[in-house]
């Protein structure tokens, strides 16, 4: 049984002879492609990783190691590892093994590519 709001809304999309008002459907992102912009944006939803960013972006040569990352943020290694493995996961960073340390790097292409994708929608 239709209700009566679904009734009105067909009423008012169709045309007399039934057809849909609308030319066709619009063809927006693929799905792939908002799967992993819907990522990356879960990665940037959190303001810790915000700030974890924002120090490497800082950093000496663009880059920090994860020792250097702790203090600022107030998190113990183990969280700031989390964060940065979330980070990496979406092709935001990039992680270098120096000895003991893991050093990371702004990925800037996928900075810039997260921006572009505001502009876009």
């Amino acid at each position: 049984m239709e209700t009566a709001t679904a009734s009105l809304a067909a009423a008012a999309c169709a045309d007399p002879a039934g057809a849909c008002c609308t030319s066709g459907q619009a063809e927006g992102l693929p799905a792939e492609a908002a799967e992993a912009l819907a990522r990356t944006w879960k990665a940037l939803g959190d303001a810790t990783r915000v700030r974890l960013l924002s120090l490497i972006a800082a950093g000496e040569g663009g880059e920090a190691c994860v020792c250097d990352l702790t203090g600022p943020v107030g998190l113990s290694q183990g969280t700031v590892s989390h964060h940065m493995r979330i980070l990496a996961e979406a092709g935001l960073v990039e992680r270098e093994q120096r000895g003991r340390w893991a050093y990371y790097s702004v990925v800037r292409p996928a900075l810039d590519a997260a921006a572009a994708s505001l502009r876009a929608l």
